[in-house]
Order: C-alpha cells, then sequence, then structure tokens
C-alpha cells in the first residue's frame, strides 16, 4: 500500500519472551496464575533460568507494544508503515530483537542501555492460558531524551496513529503525555490499552492513566482490566458494557471526535462504547484443538484494529481485522506470525 510510510508509532517495553509449557507445579511454586501479566519481584528471579534448564523454550520478540506494532505492520503489508521505540540493552537478545523487527519491516528505533540487560518476559503456559511474568531491565530505562532527539520526533510527527500499551506507564510516563499532547493538538488517533488490572490498582499508575484519558481517542482493554477500572473509580458496576459506555464519556481534550472505548471479552463479544452508544460484536471462535497459545491474543487483536485505523476504515473493519489477528496468533506458539495474512480480505 503507498503512503504509508510511519503510519503508525508504537512506544513501549520491548521484551524477549521466553516461552514454555509448563506444568501447574511451577506455577504453584512462584504463586503465578493463569491469565495474569505481572512484573517480576526479586522471588521470580530464579525462574527464567529454571524455565531455560527444566522446559522446552522459545525465544520469541516480545512486549505488548511490539507485539501490536509487529502485527499491524504484518497485516498492512506495507515496508517501513509502522515504527517502534524503546529501550535495549546492549547484548545478544538486543540483536534478536533487532532482527525480527527488521524483517518484520518494522523501523525500530531502540534506546541503548550499554550497562543494563535487554529485558525478558517468562510465558509460562499450561492448557492454552498463559502466565506473563516481565523482567523489565534496560526497558525500564527508556527516557525522554529519547523520543525528543530531531531523527525520533520526526517519526512523531509522520505518524498517524500513536499507541502505548499501559505498561508503558510504568516506564516513562512523560513521553507517554508528550505524544498523546501532541496528537491531540494536531488531530491524530492517541490510542492507550489498559493491559493489566494493577495498572488501574496501582495509585500512581492510576494516576497516569486518568492524567492521559483527555487525549485518548481509543482505549483497549479485556473484561477483568475493565472491572478493575471500574473498582478504582469507586463504581459498584461490574458490567463491562455500562463501565465502557462511563469511560467513553470522560472529558476530552479534543472535542471534534467521541473518545471510542474497545472491550474484549475473551470468546464473548467484544463491547465498543461512543456516542453514548454501546455495539457489540461477535468472536469468530476458534476450535478448541487449533488453539494453541493465547500469548499476544490482545495484542494481535489491537494490532489488526489498528491496521484498519490507520488507512481510513470504520469500527467494523477495525474490529473484523482485530478479531482475524488474534484468531491467527492463538493457533501459534507466541506473538509469530505467519508470511501473510492469507485470508483476510480488505475492504
Amino acid at each position: 500500500m503507498a503512503g504509508l510510510e510511519k503510519v503508525i508509532l508504537g512506544m513501549g517495553n520491548p521484551l524477549l519472551d521466553i516461552s514454555a509449557v509448563v506444568d501447574q507445579a511451577l506455577l504453584d511454586k512462584y504463586k503465578l496464575k493463569l491469565g495474569d501479566q505481572i512484573l517480576a519481584e526479586e522471588s521470580h528471579q530464579p525462574l527464567y533460568k529454571e524455565l531455560e534448564e527444566r522446559y522446552k523454550v522459545e525465544y520469541i520478540a516480545g512486549g505488548a507494544t511490539q507485539n501490536t506494532i509487529r502485527v499491524a505492520q504484518w497485516m498492512i503489508q506495507a515496508p517501513g508503515a509502522t515504527t517502534y521505540m524503546g529501550s535495549v540493552g546492549k547484548d545478544h537478545h538486543a540483536d534478536l530483537l533487532s532482527e525480527v523487527a527488521c524483517k518484520d519491516g518494522v523501523d525500530a528505533r531502540y534506546h541503548v542501555d550499554p550497562e543494563t540487560p535487554t529485558g525478558t518476559c517468562a510465558a509460562c503456559i499450561l492448557g492454552g492460558e498463559r502466565s506473563l511474568v516481565a523482567n523489565l531491565a534496560a526497558a525500564n530505562n527508556y527516557k525522554i531524551d529519547h523520543l525528543k532527539k530531531p531523527e525520533n520526533w520526526s517519526v512523531v510527527e509522520a505518524a498517524k496513529v500513536i499507541y502505548s500499551a499501559g505498561f508503558f506507564i510504568t516506564v516513562s510516563p512523560d513521553s507517554m503525555m508528550a505524544v498523546a499532547q501532541h496528537a491531540s493538538a494536531n488531530d491524530k488517533y492517541y490510542c492507550l490499552n489498559l493491559s493489566a488490572p494493577f495498572i488501574c490498582e496501582v495509585p500512581p499508575f492510576k494516576k497516569t492513566i486518568m492524567d492521559l484519558m483527555p487525549y485518548v481517542d481509543f482505549l483497549f482493554g479485556n473484561e477483568n482490566e475493565a472491572r478493575a477500572f471500574a473498582k478504582s473509580e469507586g463504581w459498584e458496576t461490574q458490567d463491562v458494557a455500562e463501565i465502557a459506555l462511563k469511560v467513553s464519556k470522560y472529558p476530552k481534550e479534543n472535542g471534534s471526535r467521541a473518545r471510542v472505548v474497545v472491550f474484549t471479552q475473551g470468546k464473548d463479544p467484544t463491547i465498543v462504547a461512543t456516542n453514548g452508544k454501546v455495539a457489540t460484536f461477535p468472536v469468530t471462535l476458534v476450535p478448541a484443538d487449533k488453539l494453541v497459545d493465547t500469548n499476544g491474543a490482545g495484542d494481535a487483536f489491537v494490532g489488526g484494529f489498528l491496521s484498519q485505523l490507520a488507512t481510513g476504515k470504520g469500527i467494523d473493519e477495525c474490529i473484523r481485522a482485530g478479531n482475524y489477528a488474534g484468531g491467527v496468533i492463538v493457533q501459534r506458539s507466541g506473538c509469530t506470525l505467519p508470511e501473510k495474512p492469507f485470508g483476510f480480505a480488505w475492504c
């Protein structure tokens, strides 16, 4: 597709996923729950070595935002349509991430921290579900100075869609605010993902969400994150559609268009709230015998969605592409992609 160079910018925490099918004993040992996404604490540090020594592991380019950007790039199939920024170390893991990004057609603008190793994420898989434990390491050291370099800020200026997973709130909220305000002032789309319940539950992180909210055009999340957000606001409702509608009505800096809130619910219909209305979109279920790994399904959904948003499509097409991309990812191990999005027809 012509004219799409640098149309989508993602900013987040680049991680190398160490992915393995594990047993319940390992989950119990490290007090991990399927479906959780947490930051590693001291007690989790031996997990990474144990995975590599006791289980058959795969090394996969990861990090929620990077996954989304890779999927968007794959959907668009135009080299250089996407750019990604984050912080890595100066090591072999960083080289692997750069190789994958280049192969996928993503323009990776990594900040390199020579003193800290590249971040990793343990993806512990059992029964098609996963528990993620992220050790941010160098990913935790991204600074706004890298963003403000002329060669990088020019990418911000070129982008039409800017996206971050909520995990980046723990690293560089000032970078997020800078691009969010730029997007609002220049009538671009700023998109944010709640990403995990703890982002809503930890007061400093929740404050950043609320600081960013006036600039958010598209807010993504799943049903657990939606309910965690509602609880943090003191709402008694657990109804995901009601929560989406309430969030969509929060004040917005750029009043030229309404905020769109998109909450996925696994196999249940996706909820979209905007302009005072709620719509539901059914999910095409993947047969149980084809389900391999849910790791990255939510990231892939957003990647598919953004691929259509960046090319001027409506919400229906954005959702259709998101469901398609998510359906592809759950049939593969980790956020890995076939050569092309075979079977998806652009409208």
